[in-house]
């Protein structure tokens, strides 16, 4: 499982091999803070959209950038270690800016893949995928399932 977990330089080459192959590669990113159905239904569906789904998380540093001082609940090497043991994940990276454009520079994924909360022409990333003859696919969002939700639960029942 954790031979998974790729740094973005370890990951570039391995995807253009693969790519070589034939295979398709789809990318998704996110802080998965809290990984719930939500998430697990998401990265299922994104990965049936190719051969190999690579999940780039936000580090901790960049989640505290966009979410505040009081996220993430979990660091960045469990959440990694977590989506590295679901079976829809090929592989994990992590990376420290508050959006994933560099990443999707690095990797020229062919699949682009947002939850359905972010409008196709609002997606960071879709000008690297489509300049390359790939697509940008919004995956239809769960309703109810969200880590801030999850979060407020805890402290509802537990103040």
């Amino acid at each position: 499982m954790l031979a998974k977990i790729k740094t973005i330089a370890e990951l570039a080459p391995l995807l253009s091999l693969l790519r070589a192959t034939g295979q398709t590669i789809v990318f998704t990113n996110g802080c998965f803070d809290l990984i719930h159905p939500g998430h697990t239904r998401y990265l299922a569906a994104a990965r049936s959209l190719g051969d190999i789904l690579v999940v780039a998380i936000n580090s901790d540093a960049s989640v505290r950038l966009i979410k505040g001082d009081k996220r993430p609940i979990t660091m960045q090497s469990d959440r990694a270690e977590t989506l590295a043991a679901l079976e829809s994940v090929s592989f994990v990276t992590i990376f420290d800016e508050p959006d994933p454009y560099k990443v999707i520079t690095a990797l020229q994924p062919d699949v682009l893949v947002k939850g359905g909360d972010w409008p196709v022409e609002k997606i960071i990333g879709r000008d690297v995928v489509e300049a390359r003859g790939g697509r940008v696919v919004n995956v239809k969002f769960v309703e109810g399932a969200s880590t801030t939700g999850i979060i407020e639960r805890i402290l509802k029942i537990y103040r």
